[in-house]
């Protein structure tokens, strides 16, 4: 979550039982960095860093997830226009996974060609692949499921086909305040690469339907903002 997973918010949290932490999503060059400035400006929370300071930042944060839970593996959501921002990134030494935002919904990241905007760029296997192909790290892609004109299941293929080590599916469906499972199974059912499932993962019987659907693992981060979870999420 964009201005608030940040190191201070995942060394809070890890001990709840995650075993993989996410900090971001950040912007990594100008077009995405002017795009948050816009974001922050309408009063949104947002990482907002100059281009000259966003890669230290993240290595510092890195260091500071690890200096505190060193069994933890910890990834970093980042989006830029281009591969290559996101190969430096993934070069960090401490970095265990860099993970491609193409789920952020956000207008103005949209606007440059960003978050879920990826899912319709014809070169986007081609994109995945460069960073997989050039860091060195592992690789996730998050995306964001039943986008309109987007077929998600051959989303996940051209992830699998690319290289990618995982996919993080928010599994959103538009009118449904609940995880879209189906989505989530027939990629389970279709693909080979280690599935993620995220969206609405708020309480034990939303998490139990999300691990029939076959996934790998699973993601929460709006359920333990308050710090009140009140069930131990390793048991799973």
């Amino acid at each position: 979550m964009a201005g608030i997973s940040n190191s201070d918010f995942l060394n809070k949290v890890i001990p709840y039982g995650f075993d993989v932490a996410t900090l971001g999503g950040y912007s990594l060059d100008t077009p995405t960095i002017e795009a948050s400035k816009k974001i922050v400006e309408r009063g949104r929370k947002e990482f907002d860093f100059p281009l000259d300071e966003i890669f230290s930042h993240i290595e510092n944060e890195v260091d500071s997830v690890k200096e505190v839970h060193n069994d933890v593996k910890v990834s970093a959501n980042v989006r830029a226009t281009t591969p290559q921002p996101i190969i430096e990134i993934g070069k960090i030494r401490n970095l265990d996974i860099v993970e491609i935002n193409c789920h952020c919904r956000q207008e103005e990241i949209m606007s440059v060609g960003c978050g879920q905007e990826m899912l319709k760029r014809p070169d986007f296997e081609n994109f995945i692949s460069e960073v997989v192909d050039n860091v060195g790290c592992e690789v996730s892609v998050k995306i964001r499921a039943n986008i309109d004109g987007v077929d998600t299941l051959e989303v996940a293929k051209q992830v699998e086909n690319a290289g990618a080590d995982y996919l993080h599916v928010d599994a959103m469906k538009k009118g449904v305040f609940d995880a879209d499972y189906n989505t989530v199974k027939k990629i389970c059912d279709n693909t080979e690469i280690k599935v993620i499932g995220n969206n609405s993962l708020n309480c034990e019987d939303n998490i139990k339907k999300m691990i029939e659907t076959g996934v790998y693992g699973f993601s929460m981060a709006r359920a333990v903002i308050s710090g009140n979870l009140n069930f131990n999420i390793s048991q799973f």
